[in-house]
């Protein structure tokens, strides 16, 4: 099977058995995703949507989280992987955001990566789920699923599986793409102990084929 088939044959099977795929975080705007996201780095999305809700409420916009120091914040998210390094990043994010940008979330990666706490993951999702922008952002689900799969010839780095992916996925289908990898690796294609008995890629999958 060449590389353009897999990619036709794995796209073709999500579309057909995944016709809706979107974040499992909770949000109600682009300041609260660009929280949630941040918060997400190393964590459960279910965790973060257990702490996004009150933390929100009591700072409901960038100049509210803006106002408030680390410590008061640090009290919210205590429960997430690194809060103390979140807590900083949180409140430096919501100042830059009223200082730089109208406390608006910008709309594109050399402006999101300005700000404490993004990196080009994160970032690539804000593009994506808010500005509907063909961003592949690529977690570590999304890493060891393509490389399983063979859709990257085993990338070393994200970047470089974000720029195979990119290069071979429709421009219209990347935004759902990158959640049809995420959700697949949570609950299908997981880490430790991969469900191949139950998966539907089976017969497109180098990892199942040569195992």
């Amino acid at each position: 099977m060449t590389k353009k088939e897999r990619y036709e044959k794995v796209i073709a099977w999500f579309q057909q058995n995944m016709p809706v795929a979107e974040t499992e975080l909770h949000y109600n705007n682009a300041y609260e995703l660009l929280v949630a996201v941040i918060l997400s780095a190393q964590c459960t999305d279910k965790r973060v949507n257990m702490i996004t809700p009150p933390l929100v409420h009591d700072f409901p916009t960038p100049e509210a989280l803006a106002a408030t120091t680390p410590e008061v914040v640090f009290e919210y998210i205590r429960s997430v992987s690194y809060p103390n390094n979140k807590a900083k990043h949180l409140v430096g994010m919501a100042k830059m955001l009223v200082e730089q940008f109208n406390s608006q979330v910008p709309d594109t990666l050399e402006d999101l990566i300005k700000l404490p706490g993004v990196g080009r993951k994160t970032a690539n999702v804000i593009q994506s789920v808010v500005y509907n922008k063909a961003a592949m952002a690529v977690d570590t689900h999304v890493f060891r699923v393509s490389n399983r799969i063979g859709l990257t010839n085993n990338s070393k780095t994200p970047l470089a599986t974000e720029k195979e992916l990119v290069k071979h996925i429709p421009e219209e289908l990347i935004a759902t793409a990158h959640h049809w990898l995420i959700l697949h690796g949570r609950y299908i294609c997981q880490a430790r102990k991969p469900k191949c008995d139950i998966c539907g890629l089976q017969m497109m999958c180098k990892y199942y084929l040569s195992s």
